[in-house]
């Protein structure tokens, strides 16, 4: 109980709430600072400039950027998601249409009449199993 009264319930969520805002502000920073770097719209010098200003005067530096290329981060953002979007739908695409392009071949066999449908079913079972 010693401990308890030395520390008060209000200093403890204080000291939450500071910790709180301390992660928020090296999330924010480090976010800018990786925008900057990943940026292709300017070069060496302006970036070198943006990261001084960010790093001499950090909070000033920081809501500055934020403030000027809000519109830019979102973009770069999501064009970022957008790219890895097309690539993950190309990944599945190249995986699953193999087998399903194999399977439709056999499924118009079997509606001509080429194939039996057991022939079929193994068509299918081994386009599903590679």
């Amino acid at each position: 109980m010693l401990a308890a009264s030395s520390y008060p319930f209000l200093d403890v969520l204080w000291t939450m709430i500071i910790f709180f805002c301390w992660i928020i502000w090296f999330f924010l920073l480090f976010r800018v600072i990786a925008d900057i770097f990943r940026r292709h719209d300017i070069h060496g010098g302006a970036k070198t400039l943006w990261l001084i200003f960010v790093i001499i005067l950090p909070f000033l530096g920081v809501f500055i950027y934020l403030i000027v290329e809000s519109h830019g981060m979102a973009d770069r953002d999501m064009k970022s998601v957008q790219a890895s979007q097309q690539q993950f739908d190309t990944y599945v695409k190249s995986v699953a249409g193999g087998s399903a392009a194999e399977i439709e071949k056999a499924k118009g066999l079997l509606d001509s009449g080429a194939i039996t449908q057991s022939e079929f079913d193994q068509i299918k079972a081994k386009a599903l199993a590679s």
